[in-house]
Parts: C-alpha cells; structure tokens; sequence
C-alpha cells in the first residue's frame, strides 16, 4: 500500500507506542497518509533509536511490547492512517552478551550452537574475539561468578564443562577470546556495523536466519498491521538484490523503501522489486537548487585563506585511506585472504586500493559493473604498482563467490566511514553541501537540472520516498535553508567569520569554519546543544582527536568555546545581527523546499517536528521529544482559517505542509506525471516552477537575497488556462505577476478550479 505522505517519528521509552497512538488524530488532521516508525523490535534497555535489536522476534517491551504495538495499529487504522516500520536486516546488538539470547548461545556452545551460522563469524580463527579489556594485562582481573566469566560489567557464558580452574584458565577454554579493546580494527574476526563493533552482521541471505529475523515483522504485514517497510543499510547484505526480492515476495502488497544512498547519476538496479529510496537523492536535487553557485569562489577563498582544504578529492582519498589502514583492517585482510595466487601484502593493498576510488557505495555485480570497472581502474591509475595484482583481483571478483560478495559489502563501509563520517567534517568550505547522498564539491544544482530529476523520478520511480531531515542527516532542513542563504553573502560571511575567529576562533581550521557556519545556522543554540554537535564533529574528523585517542587540551578548548562566544555580548550581538541578515531569507528557502519536496515526484516524509521550525544538528540533537501540544494547537488555529505570517513561530511552515499533504491524500490524481514551467522576465532565475497532474502548480522562491535587491518587476509566471486558485491563501488568481502571485507568501500552489 502505497502512502500519500509518511510522518516519521523516533519511540523510545520517553515515547512509546501509547505515545505514538495519541497524536494518531493529530497526525490526520495534519494530511499524512502513513506513520513512520523507527524500529520497533527489542532492542538494547534505554536505546533512544532501536537500531541496537537484540530480539528480532517480538515487539519491544519499553515501547509497549506486543499489547502497546497491537493498540498502536489499531488507533491508526481508525484515523484511516498506515504504519511503516523500520526494519535491521543487517546486524543485532551483541556488546551485552546477555541481552542477546542468539548471541549468548553462540558465545557458550561456539560453532555447534544453533545460532552460529546467524552471524557473520570467520571462524578461522576457532575463537571469537571479543574486544572489550582495557589491556591484554587485565584477563588477571577476571573473575567467575557461577556459570559466567565476569570482567566488570562485561559478563559471558561458560561453556559446559569448562569452568574448573582459574578465571584465566577458565577463559582460555571458552569458544570466545576477551582481548585488548585497542586490537578490534586488526583482529575482530565477525562482520560489524561500518566501525561499531557492538553490531554483529547477521547472515540474511541464509533462509533460515531470514525466515527468523523477519518472522514477527512479516506476521503484522499479513495481519494488516503494518503496511509499509523502510528497510536500513541494505548494502551491509551479502546480496541486496536477493534479499529484496525474498522480501517482496514474502510481502508483496508492502509500501517497500531502501536506505540506499545514490551518488548523483546513480540508479537502482532494474532487477531491484522496491518502491523506491528512503529519498536522500531527492534531498541532494531539492536542497541544491536553493544554493547560489555564484557563491562558490567567495567560500573557497575564504577557506584558502582559513588554511581549510578545498581539494575535495584529496581530502575524500585520504580520509578513506585512513579507514582502510587503521579502522577497517580486520576487513581488509579478511577479504585479501580469499584473493588467490597473490602475495598477502600485494592482496591487502589492492583490496583497500579499490574501496578507496569506488564511486559509488558498491557495486552489485553482474549489475553495476560499470561502477566496479571504475574503482579498478582508478586504482591503476593510483597504484600502478599493484597493475597485476589488481588485475587479478577484477577477475576473480568477476567470476564470483566469497571474494566478490566481501569487497562488494565492505565498500559501503569504506565509502561511509571514510566520506560521510570523516570527508563531511574536514571539508568545511560550505557545510550545507555536506549531506548524505550529497556531493560537497558541487556547489548547488541550477533548475534545468532539477527539473530532469524530478520528472526521471516522476517515470521510473513515483513511489519512491523524497526526505530534507532524517535522523541521520547532518543538520536539519531548516539549519541547512538558512545557511543555504549565506551562499549569496559569501563576502559578508567572509568578513564576519575574520571578526569573529580574531576574537574567539578555535585553534583548527576546518572546527572553526564550521562551527561559524553552524552557529548562524542552529541560531539561537544554547551552549550545552552546541558544545556536545562540537565534540562530535572533531571527533568524526579525527585531525586533532577521535573517539579513541583523546587530545584532552584540544577537547577541552572545543567544550569552552561555545559559552565563551555565547557569553561575549559584543560578540554575540554581531553574530544575532548576522543572523537577523540572512532570517527572512533562511524562512524563504525553507517554505519553498518544503513544498517542493511535499508536491515533486515521491512519497513525501516530514520528519518528526518539521512541520514548524526547526534548527536541529546532526544527532543525538535530531532525535529530542517533540512539543506536539504547541502544533496541535497551531494547526487548529490555522484549520479555523487563520493565515500565519512567516515570523519566529514557524506557524506558516505547517499551513504549508498541512495544505500540502491534505491535497495530497485528498486529491491523488493532482500528483501524476511532471512539467517543469518557466517564468519569464528579468528575476526569472528566482523562480522554481513546476506542474503536476494538469490541475496543480507549485511556485517557490529561490536565491531570496538577490531577490530582495531589485524585487520581482515585471517578471511573470505564464500559466495553463483556467481558472487556478492558490490554496496556501485561499485567493483567486487573478495575476500572472509574480508580485502579485507571491506577494502573501515566498512559495504559492495553485489549484485548477478549487475555491
């Protein structure tokens, strides 16, 4: 069941399922067509996500278990709304042995357990290496207590007639290795999640252990229960394609979305049964085009000038590089021991050499193999000493088996960690570029180019999911609009960011950048909020620290800084005045990419929150609670006809998507098809326009600060015939000027006919 629009939102204990069923009515009232659940299966005790699952076969008890989840489905389906889960076919929480009842099992009977071949274990090594001592010295401070082995918090189970003797003894005869934490990214002989070692992959493209994992989610799609699955990190799977298709196939009637991230140019492959994406290339087309690309060599020299590098490729290559070497070695050397015929040394540099030029996250051989002979040969190019044994590589993955599936999942990994998690973070020059699925090289998109987009969506893939906020993007939409407008001020920016770092500037080039453009952004930001984004994204760019090795002085220059500029008044006060520069615009790009994303090609989600401002960061920040009494009470006053102006209260977003989406699930036959219109006149550029379904029309303003210094004049939005009534307003068309057309609000839709 394909939905008009989804609301997503994060349960956790502080939200649970009976939490979610009370804004059921609100979320009608709003428009949407479906909830959006982040995952819903037991997961580790107090998890604020649930991508840590450690049962995959029942609801999870601290959200409501399966009375809290059963109720859940039922409010929605009276108030005539869908349910979407998210689902983790990937990997299951194993750091609290305990809390996993496969995982304990395999820790305890090794590889006669029922579970073992449920993970993804190289048993290789006989033993499964556990990674959790502060050093090898401190097995001496293990201890037994029954029939556990017992270090600190940490406990593991004790084989059957192995636990005689001292807790070092005892521990030397169990099918597991506690050793060293620093010794993971070498010697961790099980697949992870990217570089968190506390997800164990699991083996889905075995039928038994799919059959297990996904039973209970698949039992609530019979039921009726759930109508749609957002599937996470598919490319962490030994086979994507297969395990889609078994999906589809065990659910054939599913609404079914995939967290694929597609670099610009890329597309799914044909042979793929999904609806679609969970739509981050929508975000990439719809964000860029409200950039300004004449703003590109302003921020490049004031990077140059910062001592930022504005190499993308350079800092993309290295930042790979050093996932590959240091984070991702156990990887690495397990995928070069299955390449025959090559010395081991050889092996492992061709292995790493190729994930590092991958183009794109992986590839899906035989589909796809235009992506993989591009990695190979950039490769060469780079390494031309390793020409054979590259060579060698690309024939054997070609022909298949273990070695081709094991490159293919471990580059997504690669491709993450090394440009989404680390590139993102060092390549500060414009940081509203840096998004996933995004390209921070590339500086915006014009319209010609979103509109191609936009109406190759609207052929080949109309159900797919479109998204500007996840809980995984970096910054929320509205963060991101308004820093979107600093790119028609490059040369105000510039010279604030010099006032600014004269006075409190932080002592590494790429965290100042940001941190400037992150405070205009998120403005106003308490300093605890900003302190904590702040940690995080020094650490992620590992340069001066990292979440492992800690540089203590740096780390606490960077949790000083915020009350330090927060509580310098002639500061702060130049930083607000900025801000109060670039607000109206910021408002502007937000209104108009809200509603494109809510009328384009797709199934449109709202992440929870979004219908009124909001200035989150990447998270924890994104994933606060949600003041649902404040929006319930907005929308009731705009329900009893009141047309908000756009000021601080954000009350004119939710006019926008309440109308959006009402139309949405009102009126269906207005969302087909796509024609892009072009207005006409001297501001024709600050116009995005298209037409839908022959009866509807979205117009929004785009480069608002340009805009702002010689108005609209005499240019013109040309329109089918008939009758058009803009629904935001309620006002009749009764002028093709954009003056007039925009004159209530920056963004219009009009309506054939509607009054």
């Amino acid at each position: 069941m394909i939905p008009a629009s989804t609301y997503r939102v994060q349960l956790r204990p502080e939200f649970t399922f009976a939490d979610a069923a009370a804004i059921a009515d609100y979320l009608r009232e709003l428009g949407v067509g479906a909830l959006y659940a982040s995952p819903v299966l037991d997961a580790l005790a107090g998890s604020v996500h649930g991508y840590d699952v450690v049962d995959p076969t029942k609801a999870r008890p601290e959200l409501g278990g399966e009375a809290g989840r059963a109720e859940l489905a039922q409010r929605l389906r009276e108030a005539g709304l869908g349910l979407v889960v998210d689902i983790v076919p990937n990997h299951m929480l194993v750091a609290e042995p305990k809390a996993n009842a496969w995982w304990w099992d395999v820790l305890k009977h090794g590889r006669e357990s029922a579970y073992a071949g449920y993970f993804d274990i190289d048993w290789s090594r006989d033993r499964i290496t556990v990674p959790v001592l502060a050093d090898d010295s401190a097995l001496s401070e293990l201890t037994v207590e029954g029939d556990e082995l017992v270090y600190y918090d940490h406990r593991y189970p004790i084989a059957p007639g192995t636990g005689d003797g001292t807790p070092q003894e005892v521990h030397a005869r169990q099918h597991y290795e506690l050793m060293a934490w620093r010794r993971e990214a070498a010697e961790l002989n099980y697949r992870r999640f990217f570089d968190v070692t506390a997800l164990a992959g699991v083996r889905v493209e075995d039928p038994t252990v799919f059959a297990a994992t996904h039973g209970e989610v698949l039992r609530w799609i019979g039921d009726g229960d759930v109508t749609g699955l957002r599937v996470d990190h598919p490319d962490g799977l030994a086979d994507p394609g297969d395990y889609v298709r078994r999906l589809r196939e065990s659910a054939p009637n599913a609404w079914l979305v995939i967290e694929k991230i597609l670099h610009p140019g890329e597309r799914l492959p044909q042979s793929w049964p999904v609806d679609g994406t969970t739509g981050y290339d929508a975000l990439w087309a719809i964000a860029g085009v409200f950039v300004d690309p004449d703003g590109e060599a302003g921020f490049t020299r004031l990077a140059d000038e910062l001592g930022v590098p504005t190499d993308f490729d350079d800092v993309e290559e290295t930042a790979r590089r050093m996932v590959t070497d240091k984070i991702l070695v156990a990887e690495v050397r397990r995928i070069a021991a299955l390449l025959e015929g090559v010395d081991v040394d050889l092996a492992r540099a061709a292995v790493a050499e190729t994930m590092i030029a991958f183009p794109v996250y992986r590839s899906y051989l035989p589909e796809g193999g235009d992506h993989w002979a591009a990695a190979i040969e950039k490769a060469m190019a780079r390494r031309p000493d390793l020409m054979l044994a590259l060579i060698e590589l690309d024939q054997q993955v070609r022909a298949g088996g273990e070695l081709a599936t094991r490159i293919q999942q471990t580059s997504g990994m690669v491709v993450a960690k090394g440009t989404e998690d680390t590139t993102f973070y060092r390549y500060t020059r414009f940081a509203a570029l840096n998004e996933v699925g995004g390209t921070p090289d590339r500086f915006g998109l014009d319209v010609a180019e979103f509109h191609r987009l936009a109406a190759e969506r609207a052929a080949g893939q109309p159900a797919s999911m479109t998204t500007l906020t996840t809980h995984d993007t970096k910054r929320s939409e509205d963060t991101r609009a308004r820093m979107a407008a600093l790119s028609e001020l490059p040369g105000e920016f510039a010279a604030a960011v010099r006032r600014w770092s004269a006075r409190h500037g932080i002592d590494e080039p790429t965290l100042n950048l940001l941190a400037w453009q992150t405070l205009v952004g998120a403005w106003p930001i308490g300093p605890q909020r900003l302190r904590d984004y702040l940690d995080k994204a020094s650490k992620e760019a590992k340069l001066r620290t990292t979440w492992t090795d800690h540089d203590e002085q740096f780390e606490a220059a960077v949790a000083a800084w915020p009350a330090e500029v927060l509580g310098d008044n002639a500061l702060a006060a130049d930083v607000e005045a900025f801000v109060a520069r670039v607000r109206d615009a910021g408002w502007s790009n937000s209104l108009g990419q809200k509603l494109v994303q809510l009328t384009a090609p797709g199934v449109p989600d709202v992440y929870q929150g979004t219908e009124l401002w909001d200035f989150s960061l990447v998270d924890p920040d994104n994933r606060r609670l949600v003041d649902y009494a404040e929006r319930r009470a907005t929308l009731d006053r705009i329900r009893a006809g009141e047309l908000p102006p756009v000021d601080e209260t954000g009350a004119a977003k939710l006019l926008v998507v309440h109308r959006a989406l009402t139309l949405r699930r009102d009126r269906p036959e207005l969302f087909t098809g796509y024609r892009p219109l072009h207005a006409e006149g001297p501001a024709a550029e600050h116009v995005l326009a298209f037409e839908r379904g022959g009866g509807l029309i979205t117009v929004a303003t785009r480069l608002p600060v340009k805009l702002a210094r010689s108005g609209w004049r005499d240019t013109v939005l040309p329109l089918p015939p008939g009758k058009w009534t803009d629904v935001l307003t309620g006002r009749p068309v009764g002028s093709t000027a954009l003056a007039d057309l925009l004159e209530v609000y920056p963004v219009a839709l009009l309506v054939k006919g509607a009054s």
